[in-house]
């Protein structure tokens, strides 16, 4: 079992096996960000901080009979104590959370992190209900706010899918034009169907141009930067100059959005032909804006 599905088992076994979603997201968020590498990442979400991750992991536990699930909470199944086999480190900080915010209902909860991580609550359909107009202040302050256009690029290789997604929020990208040629991935959220899901709830739009991507087969011999700088030299010479129309269209979608990011898997801007489809469009006639690989 994944250790990260142990730390919510134990979570869930502190409070006499169950939970409901909202209070186990948000402790699940306070003890995550208390370790030096949280467990999970988190997004602001409807109801503040939420990882699509563990709820992922919760759905997975579930269909194997280790939780149950009703419309507003989850419960264990599973009689075995997970919290022995946790990080000693990882063991008191539950019962730490345990401690400072069991006894904290799900609204308390949601007040406490908008207050203290006010970042999560910009997407929340409850603070205006529960937070004073100085702590509303507060969260307003910490939201993006940048208009100048820009051309992101960004990869999702080596991060998870909320920080992915809080890189968006945080450069305030409207439109995520995704230019893979097949728009699916073993790694968790990042298949077509996933990421417009993920997108659209936190108010970003998404668009796949699959005829500006790279075929899967030539790029099965990627060992080293010179076999990338050879397939990319073929992109910029044979399939560029005949992807001029979506190239156009995705230079209008940012005259239009004023912020979009095109976006496929490597970390490496240098590894990636996003990069010289970037440099193509910049190129174009009317281009007059900036550049910037997140």
């Amino acid at each position: 079992m994944f250790y990260r599905r142990k730390v919510i088992l134990s979570l869930l076994q502190l409070f006499n096996g169950e939970l409901e979603k909202i209070r186990l997201q948000k402790l699940l968020f306070l003890f995550s960000q208390q370790q030096p590498v949280a467990t999970y990442d988190f997004v602001p979400y409807k109801y503040g901080c939420f990882s699509y991750s563990a709820n992922a992991d919760l759905t997975t536990m579930v269909n194997k009979g280790l939780l149950a699930e009703s419309e507003t909470s989850f419960k264990r199944t599973d009689p075995t104590d997970y919290t022995k086999t946790l990080r000693e480190a990882d063991r008191k900080l539950l019962y730490q959370v345990k401690k400072l915010y069991g006894g904290m209902d799900a609204n308390a909860l949601m007040k406490h992190t908008y207050v203290n991580y006010p970042y999560y609550a910009i997407n929340s359909v409850k603070a205006k209900s529960i937070l004073s107009p100085i702590e509303l202040d507060k969260v307003e302050a910490t939201r993006p706010s940048d208009e100048d256009t820009i051309l992101f690029t960004i990869g999702y290789e080596g991060i998870s899918l909320e920080e992915y997604l809080n890189r968006l929020v945080k450069n305030n990208v409207k439109v995520l034009v995704d230019v893979r040629r097949n728009p699916l991935s073993m790694k968790y959220g990042f298949s077509k169907a996933q990421l417009i899901r993920s997108c659209r709830s936190l108010g970003i739009a998404y668009m796949h141009f699959p005829e500006v991507g790279i075929q899967s087969n030539l790029r099965q011999e990627l060992n080293c930067q010179a076999d990338y700088d050879k397939l990319f030299t073929l992109y910029r010479e044979n399939e560029l100059p005949i992807t001029l129309p979506t190239q156009q269209s995705i230079l209008n979608i940012l005259k239009q959005h004023k912020r979009i990011a095109l976006t496929c898997f490597e970390k490496d801007i240098c590894q990636c032909h996003r990069k010289h489809l970037a440099e193509a469009i910049v190129r174009l006639p009317g281009f007059d804006y900036q550049l910037n690989h997140i």
